[in-house]
C-alpha cells in the first residue's frame, strides 16, 4: 500500500492493519512536521478505504482507477484558502458529506493544513465530527498540534508522525536526482523531512 513511501513504517504497518482488519475510525488527526508524507499517508489509506476489491487495494477497480485519475467522487481533498480553511469551506463540507458515496461504499475527506482552520470553521467542523455519517472517514492534516481546539482532539484518533532518518534522507536525495556526494549540512538542516531537504539541495 505504501511501497513508494519513505519513513513512519510503524504508522503504515498500523494503518493497513486498520485496513484489513475493517477497523477505520470515523476521524483521524495526522500531526507532524511540514514535509515527512503525512500527505502522501493520509492519500494511499483513502484510497484503501475506499477500493471496491475484498484485499482493499487493488489499484484496478473503478474507484482506485478514479482516484489515481483525481477523479473519484467519493474522495474530497480541502485545502487552504487564502492561508486558512474557513467556515464557508467546512460548511460546504458539512452538505455533501451527508450525501450517499456514488462509487465505494464509503467516502473519505481529507483536510490539509488543517492548523489553519480559522477557530469558527473548528467549532463548525465538531458538529460533524460528533455525529459522522457511518460512512465517512475524515482526516485532518497539520504540523501543530496545539492549533487544535481540545473538543477537536478529543474526537480523533492522533496519529504522530515522525521526523524521517537521516539515512533514508540521504538515499532519498540519491536516488531521485542522482546525486552521488550529498551534503551533510543539507540533512542536518532538513531536520528529517525530506521536503526541507529538497530545497535545500535547490540552493
Amino acid at each position: 500500500m505504501f511501497d513508494k513511501i519513505i519513513g513512519n513504517e510503524e504508522i503504515q504497518e498500523l494503518l493497513e492493519q486498520t485496513i484489513r482488519n475493517k477497523r477505520a475510525s470515523h476521524s483521524y488527526l495526522f500531526v507532524g512536521t511540514e514535509g515527512i508524507g503525512k500527505k502522501q499517508i493520509a492519500k494511499e489509506f483513502a484510497k484503501a478505504l475506499l477500493c471496491l476489491e475484498e484485499n482493499k487495494y487493488c489499484g484496478k477497480c473503478k474507484s482506485c482507477i478514479e482516484f489515481d485519475d483525481n477523479n473519484n467522487p467519493d474522495f474530497i481533498l480541502i485545502e487552504p484558502e487564502e492561508n486558512s480553511i474557513k467556515i464557508d469551506q467546512i460548511r460546504e463540507m458539512q452538505r455533501k458529506i451527508v450525501e450517499q458515496p456514488i462509487i465505494s461504499k464509503q467516502k473519505v475527506y481529507i483536510i490539509d493544513d488543517s492548523d489553519s482552520m480559522t477557530r469558527e470553521a473548528q467549532n463548525c467542523l465538531l458538529k460533524t465530527l460528533e455525529e459522522p455519517p457511518e460512512f465517512a472517514t475524515i482526516i485532518l492534516i497539520g504540523a501543530n498540534e496545539s492549533s487544535f481546539l481540545s473538543t477537536i482532539k478529543s474526537r480523533c484518533t492522533i496519529i504522530k508522525f515522525n521526523p524521517i532518518q537521516d539515512d533514508q534522507i540521504k538515499k532519498y536525495i540519491k536516488e531521485k536526482y542522482e546525486m552521488d556526494n550529498i551534503s551533510e549540512s543539507i540533512v542536518l538542516a532538513s531536520s528529517g523531512s525530506i521536503g526541507k531537504a529538497e530545497i535545500l539541495k535547490d540552493k
